[in-house]
């Protein structure tokens, strides 16, 4: 028996599960090994700059071939992943019509309704009859359109004004006018509109595609689900990287270079390292105290954290709630009500597990002094204040955040926690000198 070819042996199956461990050479040989029909397979499901990376490792000739593959939204994505010197030439590796089409999408931010759609969609007119709609989308279809899902209704001006599903247009009567089974109520989208809002406008219709349409009501393009399903891996990847505390990445991490990522990395992690200095002058402040009482600081680590986790439960829940339209400015006094409510509730479970643990301690061990219950009392009053407080901050930073026009997400947990530690310390403190005062402190 022959010995197979190599391309035999190695499909696009066989690349993915390793795709991520390969270096660039690595996968530009791999992808030379693969059959025209895996090559495509692999080549359309990769992203963005997967694609970019073996696009820049072939030919000039290999490179126009698989840019030609490409439909104009997604030549479009490449090309705005490029180095601006760059894009003139990859853009001339296009045939006329489809280089019109990417410099229209172009001119569209990134992250734009107008910068995900394809200008290529099935379009007929309410004046013809449904057997002449049908005959025209088979024409249509060998210009390799983006979905068949829908046909949209023009007028002459081309504006939108009709939709038909392609099923319904089967089923109608041949000789019937198309204006007959269109439906002229049709979600569409402005050109402009962001790719977050347009994700929520998805998740709402359940659509398979909606219309891009300009000032004037004239139909752009369509964006897609699966193009939708990207945006929303893309948006939830930035908003979990901000949590983290630090800037959302370009790229893929093990794609992130050393320089950049430290850069994303070093900034965030600085300022809250800055942030908690002002943790260690609050400490400087009670020095005397906590020379006085030295069981007080055994308990500072138990009060700051406690604060620190609550407000970043709290600002996780909101920062999530607003991302899924959840929750609006407006309902900023409905949370202040409901988390000052959870405040004082797990703050007072804190409070209880901190009260007995005291106790029980003291009961085995004897390890706070005559005065235990009182330093029992002090930690129990101080965890329900930091818990609250803690609760109430992480809460309500996401709304400041947003307010001022900035990402809610850059309330991140890290931040947040920073925050509350310094204010924990002077709640913790303060409750002690009153309680303890003539005693300890």
């Amino acid at each position: 028996m022959e010995p197979l070819d190599v391309a035999d042996r190695i499909t696009a199956e066989d690349l993915r599960p390793i795709w991520s461990a390969m270096d660039t050479d690595e996968r530009v040989q791999a992808f030379h090994l693969l059959t025209p029909d895996d090559g495509s397979d692999l080549f359309q499901s990769l992203t963005v700059l997967d694609q970019v990376e073996i696009l820049t490792g072939l030919s000039v000739g290999e490179r126009r071939l698989w840019m030609r593959s490409l439909a104009p939204d997604d030549a479009a994505d490449v090309l705005q992943s490029l180095p601006p010197e760059k894009r003139e030439a990859w853009l001339d590796l296009l045939d006329e019509a489809t280089r019109r089409e990417v410099r229209v999408l172009l001119a569209y931010a990134e992250d734009e309704a107008g910068g995900l759609m394809s200008p290529r969609f099935a379009r007929i007119r309410a004046a013809m009859t449904v057997d002449e709609a049908i005959r025209y989308l088979r024409k249509q279809i060998q210009g390799h359109l983006e979905t068949i899902y829908y046909a949209y209704v023009l007028d002459a001006e081309q504006r939108l004004i009709g939709v038909v599903s392609i099923r319904e247009l089967f089923a109608a009567r041949g000789d019937g006018p198309v204006a007959d089974v269109m439906r002229r109520e049709v979600v569409s989208v402005p050109e402009t509109m962001d790719q977050e809002a347009l994700a929520k406008v998805f998740a709402e219709q359940d659509l398979m595609a909606i219309p891009v349409v300009d000032e004037e009501g004239r139909m752009k393009g369509i964006v897609t689900v699966d193009d939708i399903v990207d945006v929303v891996q893309e948006e939830a990847t930035e908003d979990i990287q901000k949590l983290g505390g630090m800037e959302a990445l370009d790229a893929p991490y093990l794609q992130t270079r050393f320089l950049p990522m430290l850069k994303k990395r070093a900034g965030w992690l600085a300022a809250l390292f800055i942030g908690e200095t002002l943790t260690a002058s609050a400490m400087a402040h009670y020095e005397d105290d906590m020379k006085k009482a030295v069981v007080l600081a055994l308990f500072v680590p138990l009060i700051i954290s406690s604060g620190g986790n609550s407000g970043s439960q709290a600002s996780t829940l909101i920062i999530r709630a607003m991302a899924l339209g959840e929750v609006r400015l407006r309902d900023w006094w409905r949370i202040i009500q409901r988390e000052m409510s959870f405040g004082i509730a797990l703050g007072g479970i804190l409070a209880m597990i901190g009260l007995v643990r005291i106790l029980i301690w003291q009961g085995l061990f004897h390890t706070y002094g005559l005065h235990y219950l009182k330093v029992a009392i002090t930690v129990a009053i101080s965890l329900v204040g930091v818990v609250l407080w803690g609760t109430m901050c992480g809460s309500m930073l996401p709304f400041v955040m947003r307010r001022l026009g900035f990402d809610p997400a850059s309330a991140s947990a890290p931040f947040v926690a920073t925050l509350v530690d310094v204010s924990g310390l002077v709640i913790y403190f303060s409750v002690a000198q009153v309680v303890l005062r003539g005693m300890l402190v």
